[in-house]
């Protein structure tokens, strides 16, 4: 009778336990504290202004942490995730009161039947770049310069298709603008993106997104045009490598028809040491003469080149150690050291990630 009361018990709890697992509702959570230490010791304890994670000098903070619910089902999708931390500090800045620490909210249904097609309307994550805010995801510990000066996010509705064989995604949206929820004041102008990714094997990525819209008040409206392009090869077992390139255009005046442009290449070759370990070197080149996103208000304007290298060690799958020296070199004197003038800025950083 015991050993007949202790199979139905078992039998009792595996079912409530394969109802939970399969519940369209789950919960999930990251967080990630930095220290990072700038040889420029700024005073105000930020670091370049180009940048928006990891960003306070001399201190240990918190760069993103957030707590996401996600809803899926076979026909209807949801996030919801609130946030808090120095990259929603600074990269949300110009957005309103409660927003600032809202990381995604989003619904999306299936308009398909027999097709993986998809209508998602909200603030989502950005279609455009191979990094996001979720440093884990990335194989950097900071981002690059494109990633840093091209949105994170994104405010609007998306159509997307993933093929049969899910070797292609393509998807088109129409967004409030370049990184934004709220609009500018006096802007009534639609923006608009595009994504094609190609994975034809489980080692390639290829990937083309690119903006088209207007992000002033539609009386001084100038049109930027943006496209990105990355490749994601994974070489080896232990070798990926990582090539992306940046190029921008906006009207250099309302109804002109002259463009100031910018453009921003980057290369990251990632190794895998360990089972636990790996290291990371990125170099990039980001080149803004007329200070359209990067404004320095010198005679060559920004025109840097980068380099970093990390080392990270998972002590268990989901908690990562890292740590970077990262430098760069601008062609006009941008940054200060001991006091004085400079071409060159130089910082170390750790972080300690945990997800659940």
């Amino acid at each position: 009778m015991k050993t007949l009361f202790t199979v139905v018990l078992l039998l009792v709890f595996s079912g409530l336990k394969a109802q939970v697992d399969e519940s369209p509702l789950t919960f999930s959570g990251y967080l990630e504290t930095y220290y990072s230490y700038d040889f420029q010791n700024p005073g105000s304890h930020e670091k370049p202004a180009f940048l928006y994670n990891f960003n306070r000098h001399n201190e240990v903070n918190l760069n993103l942490g957030f707590i996401k619910a996600n809803y899926a089902t076979d026909k209807v999708r949801g996030n919801l995730a609130l946030m808090a931390g120095t990259y929603a500090q600074y990269n949300l800045s110009a957005e309103q009161g409660l927003m600032k620490h809202v990381f995604e909210a989003n619904a999306g249904i299936k308009v398909a039947k027999n097709h993986n097609l998809w209508i998602d309307a909200g603030l989502m994550p950005s279609h455009i770049g191979f990094e996001s805010a979720v440093g884990k995801d990335c194989w950097n510990l900071s981002r690059s310069l494109l990633a840093e000066n091209s949105p994170y996010y994104e405010t609007g509705v998306k159509i997307g298709y993933t093929s049969a064989n899910e070797k292609w995604y393509v998807s088109g949206m129409m967004l409030n603008g370049w990184q934004r929820i709220k609009r500018p004041d006096g802007n009534n102008t639609p923006a608009f993106g595009h994504q094609l990714t190609y994975k034809p094997n489980g080692s390639i990525t290829l990937n083309s997104s690119s903006f088209i819209g207007n992000d002033k008040p539609d009386s001084v409206r100038q049109m930027r045009y943006f496209h990105n392009f990355y490749m994601i090869a994974q070489l080896s077992p232990k070798v990926g490598t990582t090539l992306g390139f940046d190029y921008g255009a906006e009207q250099q005046s309302y109804k002109s028809k002259k463009y100031h442009s910018w453009y921003s290449p980057v290369l990251i070759v990632k190794v895998k040491t360990s089972e636990k370990s790996a290291i990371a070197l990125r170099t990039e080149y980001y080149a803004d003469p007329r200070g359209v996103i990067i404004s320095t208000g010198t005679a060559n304007g920004f025109k840097t080149f980068g380099y970093s290298l990390n080392f990270d060690y998972a002590f268990v799958p989901n908690v990562l150690w890292r740590s970077e020296i990262r430098g760069f070199n601008n062609r006009d004197a941008i940054f200060t050291m001991n006091d004085k003038a400079s071409n060159h800025n130089l910082s170390l950083t750790t972080s300690l990630a945990i997800s659940f």
